[in-house]
């Protein structure tokens, strides 16, 4: 068998296991537009303008909508879209995993989440599973309790660790963002499926608010780290439209004070909520980077399909 037709056949497999794996439990698989009318208002994110609306970021929208109108559990495997620089781990086409689970929460998702990554990568089956709060990580690397540092303390530790960063515009969880990125990402997931958990409000635009067992305010949101490279983004969705709205028109405040255009908000989305959103979670799984993770490929572009001879 030649190098490209076992290179395909693994992907083949991999997303036969995915679909197999979901079968089994009953999820089913749907199969949502991914050119529509909206984009995400995400100030991280750089949506694709095309004609007719905006190449999608994630279904994530199109999901819920689904959710709202009833359908049960669902997922789907999705090629989305992003403007954001290509590299080893990064492509602007790339392919997702995303599902969403009514009547679970963000805890009972990831034990689900590490189900899945334990039947695709047996090498991990034997792993043990770490839960790290993301104020910690901040604690232990850089000795700073960012849920009661201020804005000011939060940019001279940026500027002592990356001095380039003092005379660029940056909001709080932008400094946040640049020292996790350089200081502490790398490390994570070494020997263990380590869920990143408690993340600020700010940086979860649409998961659930609540305080956690040290009574800080917290987002109901995680991410799945191995070997220093993020997997997945899961949330215990918001259901309030109001409060959904409220957090769009912000991230647009933001990007509009970063010199960015503002993305005009998704109503068909936002009326799903007011419909009625069942209680669930959800996930976002980077299928390519798993698939990588399987592999032992050092670049993404080793494990999908190749668009030039």
């Amino acid at each position: 068998m030649n190098l490209l037709r076992q290179r395909l056949h693994q992907r083949a497999a991999f997303l036969a296991a995915i679909r197999a794996f979901f079968a089994a439990r009953d999820v089913i698989e749907v199969d949502s537009e991914q050119l529509r009318a909206y984009g995400v208002t995400d100030p991280q994110l750089i949506p694709l303008v095309a004609d007719g609306g905006y190449l999608q970021t994630s279904p994530e929208y199109a999901l819920k909508i689904l959710l709202a109108a009833g359908a049960g559990d669902i997922y789907q495997l999705a090629h989305v879209f992003r403007g954001e620089e290509q590299g080893r781990k990064h492509r602007r086409e790339f392919m997702l995993l995303e599902w969403y689970r009514c009547g679970y929460d963000h805890l009972h998702l990831m034990d689900e989440v590490t189900d899945l990554v334990r039947t695709l990568l047996p090498t991990c089956r034997a792993w043990p599973v770490r839960h790290t709060p993301y104020a910690a990580l901040f604690r232990d690397r850089f000795a700073i309790d960012i849920h009661r540092a201020d804005d000011a303390a939060i940019r001279r530790l940026t500027t002592a660790h990356i001095p380039e960063s003092a005379t660029w515009q940056l909001n709080r969880d932008a400094m946040l963002d640049l020292l996790y990125s350089h200081y502490i990402e790398p490390q994570l997931g070494r020997g263990a499926l380590e869920y990143i958990c408690d993340y600020p409000p700010s940086q979860a635009a649409l998961a659930r608010i609540s305080e956690n067992a040290d009574g800080e305010t917290v987002a109901a949101r995680f991410e799945l780290y191995i070997d220093g490279m993020e997997l997945c983004n899961g949330f215990w969705e918001l259901t309030d439209a109001a409060e959904q709205r409220a957090r769009f028109l912000a991230d647009n405040r933001t990007r509009v004070q970063a010199g960015l255009p503002p993305i005009p908000l998704d109503e068909d989305f936002l009326a799903a909520l007011a419909h009625g959103l069942p209680d669930c979670a959800g996930v976002a799984l980077g299928v390519d980077r798993l698939l990588m993770l399987a592999s032992d490929a050092t670049h993404i572009e080793d494990v999908v399909p190749p668009s030039r001879l």
